[in-house]
């Protein structure tokens, strides 16, 4: 087989319209190319999602890449300075939703895996790609878990290729992420005039209450690997076009991104305590409605992560700062397999319009994949 350029690679997926959940022969394209470089290929497809397992090699240490091929969507299309779909190179720039988040990571680890695998390795190497990181991402990245669990495929560590980098490439890791809960608050009362007040029972009035007790209360100050926890209040629904009437219901919608002080059924459990507390007495009763999407995880520094700084200050003069800032990524969802960190470009266009990459860029997360791959098959690390 003939080396894969892995730029060719990132226009080639970039032309392919996968905006979530439509897999746009992304996930095709990539299993032909690793099928012809022997790599062992399954589909694994759950609701709707098209997702891929490839792996070259029976024995371990297994050696794992996670990345996703689903884009979101470009937005007004003529705002573009050139089509969105078209993986068009100007003036060493690659173009295209997706160039950065993230078809260019998952494009420069197939091409080091390949590359790798050509001269044998003494080991394994997984690949999982998901069409369902940028939705729900309840049948991406955990369909494919669930598929490895069920039929004994396990791997050692992981690098999740998510732009990681923050001003120049190689300046940042992510060796853990906070967890993330979305919350919902809904206040039910009783409707009625605003003259008599006392004939209603009005759920705004104890809704405000409740948010502003929850907003004013500081959850922690920091861990040793994390900032500390943060809230923010995203809306505040009444649907009351009118000024004479108390309304029956107030909603309220909250975001808690937080650290391993807590978990999410911690807080859940804060919240409904509160909110139980908030409505004694008022004749209003608020239900809350809570959804987790990510625990809190930290990778330990260690024997994986000196691998990987070492390869990156050889590779660009930076010594990456080992982070756990930003939101989420499937990297919440690895961690229940083995350790795992996240590794890519920079992430300045990032579901931009004129999203774009420097297509020396790509190649140096090529280089930087291969040689981190042929140091941890020379000395594996302790898992």
């Amino acid at each position: 087989m003939t080396h894969i350029n892995p730029v060719d690679l990132t226009a080639r997926l970039i032309r392919c319209k996968s905006v979530t959940p439509d897999e746009g022969g992304a996930i095709s394209l990539l299993e032909g190319i690793l099928r012809e470089a022997d790599f062992v290929c399954t589909r694994i497809e759950r609701g709707g999602v098209h997702n891929l397992y490839a792996r070259f090699g029976i024995e371990g240490p297994v050696f794992g890449f996670n990345g996703h091929t689903d884009v979101v969507p470009p937005g007004d299309e003529s705002l573009w300075t050139h089509p969105p779909f078209s993986g068009i190179i100007v003036d060493g720039i690659l173009w295209g939703r997706g160039a950065t988040d993230m078809k260019s990571g998952v494009a420069a680890f197939v091409a080091a895996a390949i590359e790798a695998t050509r001269s044998g390795i003494p080991g394994s190497i997984a690949i999982m790609i998901t069409g369902d990181e940028e939705g729900s991402a309840k049948d991406g990245t955990l369909a494919i878990l669930d598929w490895m669990e069920e039929n004994d495929q396990r791997i050692n560590h992981c690098i999740v290729g998510e732009p990681t980098s923050l001003e120049d490439f190689g300046d940042m890791i992510k060796v853990g992420r906070r967890g993330s809960i979305n919350v919902e608050l809904v206040a039910r009362g009783k409707q009625g005039h605003v003259a008599y007040p006392h004939r209603a029972r009005n759920p705004i009035h104890v809704l405000v209450k409740l948010l502003n007790y929850i907003v004013s209360r500081k959850l922690d100050e920091g861990t040793s690997y994390f900032g500390p926890s943060t809230l923010a209040v995203t809306t505040i629904d009444v649907d009351n076009p009118t000024t004479n009437v108390i309304p029956a219901e107030a909603r309220a919608r909250f975001n808690i991104r937080f650290n391993d002080a807590h978990t999410g059924a911690s807080l859940k459990k804060w919240i409904n305590g509160v909110a139980i507390a908030f409505s004694a007495g008022t004749d209003v009763a608020i239900d809350v409605i809570a959804s987790i999407s990510g625990e809190s995880f930290v990778t330990e520094v260690g024997d994986f992560t000196d691998i990987l700084v070492a390869v990156l200050d050889n590779a660009t003069g930076n010594v990456p700062e080992l982070s756990t800032s930003g939101g989420t990524s499937d990297a919440r969802f690895m961690t229940r397999l083995c350790p795992v960190v996240e590794l890519g470009l920079t992430g300045l266009t990032m579901h931009q319009v004129d999203e774009r990459v420097p297509v020396k860029e790509i190649h140096q997360l090529y280089e930087v994949y291969l040689e981190i791959i042929r140091r941890y098959f020379a000395n594996p690390p302790k898992a």
